[in-house]
């Protein structure tokens, strides 16, 4: 079982040995060190966090853990309860809080959970700032409130209807052609709190809901990462229900899948392209995206006469850049969309209401929808890590044996071929390698995965 500390959060399976897996001693550690970091870059006498979790079996546990470590350190909470990434994320400069922290790991199966740490932009921390938190937690170098300075727990459970009043503010939402186009569509929740927030976003649009899969108990009915080989059931609901299409989340809503109304994938990949189109549409701009996302996202940014330019993955590295080229939308090629109009972070809410309103305005279905974008195909894999594998000593090998072709290494390494790509990288999340690939046709695709990881195991073997 595994602890990962990355700048995507402190990740890793409940239960086991202390430092090698997510036991509650390691939630306070790092709770710990987290609320320190908090102070030292705050200087001021009252602090506040916002505290919001997934619905996974181990969320109440890790937050209580959580909570009750803030106000060990003198730091007032505000407990949102059952939540979502983003509203957490718009929860904390609602509140003017300085900072707040996510218990989810994301798309991960039952048995993970994490730490997702946000700063008082309601942004998730950079490397610098996780760095330096990690440090702390492994110092001595943590001092707690007397008795009379502890701090206090303060509930709030309106902020997921706060969230979707912010969502349906946004200017470039059409909640009356929304409303006339008078759209079903399946809700795949995955048991978690996607199935409270997406319902009722769709409800408030005027929208037919079928729920599958929207009891927040944390028991995932099927793998929770949102890919085609694990949404058969909703595959069959929206043929069953001749619903306009499907929707499917992960459990901490900020990765977004839509599918067609013959229960066909539109594409993860193609979540961020249709709403960059719309948005692109009335508001001309740049885009960004991961460097592990589809071409898709340059052509139709270059279609509106704007800039396309790739980041190192992760949400705080595409935000980074979006904010430097000053983009009008981002995000990442798995289904996470950011929109700087409703906030700085990955958002479905948003991604649906955006997604409504363009398929509100082109009157037409969600699979000739998706007719009208170029065709990529993606294929991801991965190759679990052993001990003593020198990943870096392979990429290197990787980045040599391709250095005449087109490289990028900012992030592991990217070759592009003229019509296909490559990037294989170190997971954030996982210990995995993962081996992403891009071509004309799913078999091409497949065939420049195979033939890569075939390479990593000569090399390894070597």
């Amino acid at each position: 079982m595994t602890l990962i500390k990355s700048i995507s959060g402190i990740r890793g399976t409940i239960g086991g040995q202390v430092g090698e897996n997510l036991t509650p001693i390691d939630a306070v550690k790092f709770a710990s060190a987290y609320g320190v970091w908090l102070k030292q870059q705050r200087q001021k006498d009252i602090y506040k966090v916002v505290v919001g979790r997934d619905a996974r079996i181990s969320g109440k546990m890790m937050q209580n853990l959580v909570m009750n470590t803030l106000i060990g350190l003198g730091i007032d909470v505000v407990d949102v309860g059952l939540s979502t990434t983003p509203t957490v994320e718009v929860a904390t400069t609602l509140e003017h809080a300085d900072g707040g922290i996510i218990l989810t790991a994301s798309h991960n199966p039952k048995q993970w959970n994490a730490l997702k740490l946000l700063n008082a932009k309601g942004e998730f921390l950079d490397a610098v700032e996780g760095a330096k938190i990690l440090d702390i937690a492994e110092s001595d170098n943590m001092e707690f409130a007397d008795v009379d300075s502890l701090g206090k727990i303060t509930k709030n459970k309106a902020y997921i209807d706060l969230h979707i009043i912010e969502v349906l503010d946004l200017d470039l939402v059409n909640v009356k052609a929304i409303e006339s186009a008078k759209f079903k569509v399946v809700v795949d929740g995955v048991n978690s709190t996607g199935g409270i927030a997406i319902p009722l976003l769709l409800e408030r649009l005027g929208v037919d809901v079928i729920k599958l899969y929207c009891e927040p108990n944390g028991h995932f009915p099927h793998n929770p990462e949102p890919l085609k080989e694990h949404l058969g059931d909703l595959s069959d609901a929206v043929k069953k229900h001749k619903a306009d299409f499907g929707i499917v989340v992960d459990p901490d809503v900020d990765r977004l899948a839509f599918m067609d109304e013959n229960g066909e994938m539109f594409g993860e990949e193609y979540t961020l392209v249709v709403c960059a189109d719309y948005v692109l549409s009335r508001t001309p701009g740049n885009t960004v995206s991961n460097m592990s996302s589809t071409r898709a996202l340059r052509d139709v940014t270059e279609k509106h006469g704007g800039t396309y330019e790739a980041s190192a993955v992760g949400e705080v590295n595409v935000v980074k850049l979006m904010k430097k080229n000053k983009v009008v939308i981002g995000g990442e090629g798995n289904g996470g969309i950011i929109y700087p109009e409703a906030h700085y972070g990955r958002d479905a809410l948003v991604g649906v209401a955006l997604f409504l309103s363009l398929l509100a305005d082109k009157d037409m279905s969600v699979s000739e929808l998706r007719k009208t974008y170029p065709d990529y195909y993606m294929s991801k894999k991965k190759i679990e890590l052993t001990p003593g594998l020198d990943v870096d000593g392979i990429l290197k090998a990787i980045e040599e044996r391709y250095q005449n072709d087109q490289l990028t290494t900012i992030d592991g390494v990217k070759i592009d071929f003229s019509e296909s790509w490559v990037h294989l990288r170190k997971s954030n999340t996982e210990p995995i390698i993962r081996i992403y690939t891009e071509a004309k046709s799913q078999e091409e695709a497949d065939a420049l995965a195979d033939k890569f990881i075939e390479e990593i195991g000569s090399i390894a073997n070597s």
